[in-house]
C-alpha cells in the first residue's frame, strides 16, 4: 500500500513539475526572475521542475500568481498533464 501511495506521488509530483515549467515557459520568465519574484532560490524552483519537490498548498499558490493563473486553473492544468487517473482512497 504505502509503495503505490509513492508511486502516485510521485506521478503527481511530474505533473506539477512539467505544468508549472510549461507555464513559466509561456509566460517567458526565466527562473532567475520567476524565483526572485517569489523570493526563493532558484534551486528551490529547480526542484519544483524536476517534480523533486512536494508544494506546502501556500508555495502552490504563490507559484499561481507568479504564473498569472489562478490556483484551481492550475490544478485543472495539472489534472490534465496527469498521464493516469489517480486515487489515493479505493
Amino acid at each position: 500500500m504505502q509503495a503505490e501511495n509513492k508511486k502516485k506521488r510521485t506521478i503527481i509530483l511530474k505533473a506539477v513539475a512539467k505544468t508549472i515549467k510549461e507555464l513559466r515557459l509561456k509566460t517567458g520568465k526565466s527562473i532567475s526572475l520567476i524565483s526572485n519574484e517569489l523570493n526563493v532560490s532558484k534551486s528551490i524552483w529547480s526542484d519544483v521542475e524536476l517534480g523533486k519537490s512536494d508544494l506546502q498548498f501556500t508555495t502552490f499558490w504563490r507559484i499561481s500568481e507568479a504564473l498569472d493563473i489562478m490556483p484551481e486553473n492550475l490544478i485543472k492544468k495539472v489534472r490534465e498533464n496527469l498521464s493516469e487517473e489517480i486515487n489515493f482512497i479505493e
